[in-house]
């Protein structure tokens, strides 16, 4: 159970950041993915996570685990993206 509750969050992280790289104001990247493309298959992904979660938890967990997640990456890959562009010597 918990490798499928694991699959379940790499699911959600990869729609997560497929999302986050479609963003103009991303840092990840020189250029941002094409918009449309890239937030689709980040939808997608994290319909696919949910889905996934919510077949191993019960459904208020599942839900729980994953919206909290989302919340965690959302936050996390900005900062993340800055403390690299800092460390490359690029503005922040």
């Amino acid at each position: 159970m918990d490798g499928i509750v694991a699959l379940g969050l790499l699911l959600a992280a990869a729609g997560c950041a497929g999302i986050y790289l479609a963003s103009p104001n991303q840092r990840w990247r020189a250029a941002p993915w094409p918009a449309r493309p890239a937030r689709a298959a980040g939808a997608l992904l994290l319909a696919a996570g949910l889905i996934v979660l919510l077949q191993v938890l019960r459904p208020v967990a599942g839900s729980f685990v994953f919206v909290h997640w989302l919340m965690l990456l959302f936050v996390l890959f900005p900062y993340l993206g800055a403390l690299r562009a800092a460390r490359r010597g690029g503005n922040p």
